[in-house]
């Protein structure tokens, strides 16, 4: 049988195993109480899953699959060491701050909430923003009542703070 109808080509081929969300140089890995239980709650899922991996040698790409997950967890590893947890009660009330709950109103009048968090957290269709996101640097440090103006691709908007929790 000819080597192309087998899977020992996989073999050559590149591990490419998809990285998390980057912290640029020098930043600093804030994260939320929730944000660091979910870190730590998806390294116990990898190791299970590595535990069951390892546990069925008859796959035939087992040791791919285990070599991604090795990495996967290698990297989750790093980024819970590297983890600054900020406890949102624990910062003032009347400013923007990390693991705030913000109300702004756009233009138009419609309001849109939003909460500051950690990168591996971040989540847009749940309204959670990275910190280090254009619109949660804009809202950092501003008060209820305060116009921030956030540059987007369909040009300036401007934002007003309406309630911060």
């Amino acid at each position: 049988m000819s080597k192309a109808f087998t899977k020992d080509d996989a073999a050559d081929e590149p591990l490419v195993v998809p990285s998390r969300r980057p912290l640029p140089a020098g930043a600093t890995n804030y994260v939320t109480p929730r944000g660091l239980e979910s870190l730590r709650a998806e390294l116990h899922r990898l190791n299970s899953e590595r535990l069951e991996l390892a546990a069925t040698p008859s796959d035939p790409d087992r040791a791919l699959q285990l070599a991604a997950l090795h990495a996967r967890i290698r990297e989750l590893e790093e980024r819970i060491a590297s983890a600054v947890q900020v406890d949102p009660g624990a910062q003032p009330r009347d400013e923007v701050r990390f693991g705030a709950r913000v109300t702004v109103r756009g233009e138009a009048g419609v309001e849109r909430h939003y909460e500051i968090v950690g990168v591996d957290e971040a989540d847009a269709t749940s309204g959670r923003v990275a910190f280090l996101a254009p619109l949660a640097r804009a809202l950092l440090g501003r008060r209820v009542g305060e116009v921030v103006t956030l540059r987007t691709p369909r040009g300036e908007e401007e934002l007003e703070v309406m309630a911060i929790e």
